[in-house]
């Protein structure tokens, strides 16, 4: 199995959100700014690098929300006669964060390609990462833990 830590920042500002529009991988939606961990860095510097290179914007961390681990199931196929790969866990390190500084600007040269202020009652309707609804509930409902009770899987 693989492994990546990523550190993410709930930006919330006049009842209005910052998210980044993820664009990776032949895939695309909205996601919160933040990203990987480099390889010796500490969660919290890199959340706040990640949203200054994503966003524009100097940020500073408030308190964290909580962490979220997901297990994505690699394709199985092979891709140009490499091996297929292996699984990969997904550890998320939450932070609500607030704006000190800089100005709204998109990445250039990233794995997102646009920042931009949502309405909070929109996120809903957009099309988001699996992220974003781990963080709106972490946002909302602050778990004393930072751990958030699974939810039952809807039948179709």
């Amino acid at each position: 199995m693989r492994f990546r830590v990523g550190a993410y920042g709930v930006i919330v500002q006049d009842r209005k959100i910052l998210l980044a529009h993820w664009n990776a991988h032949g895939r695309s939606g909205w996601t919160l700014p933040g990203g990987g961990i480099e390889a010796g860095e500490d969660p919290y510097e890199a959340a706040v690098r990640e949203i200054r290179e994503e966003t524009g914007y100097e940020a500073s961390i408030d308190q964290m929300l909580g962490v979220d681990s997901i297990v994505v199931n690699a394709r199985n196929r092979k891709r140009a006669g490499k091996p297929a790969e292996a699984p990969l866990q997904n550890v998320r390190i939450v932070y609500l964060a607030s704006i000190v500084g800089g100005e709204l600007r998109h990445e250039v040269d990233g794995t997102t390609d646009e920042a931009k202020w949502f309405d909070l009652s929109e996120v809903k309707t957009l099309q988001t990462v699996s992220l974003v609804k781990v963080a709106m509930r972490l946002y909302h409902e602050r778990p004393r833990n930072g751990h958030l009770e699974r939810l039952p899987r809807r039948r179709r």
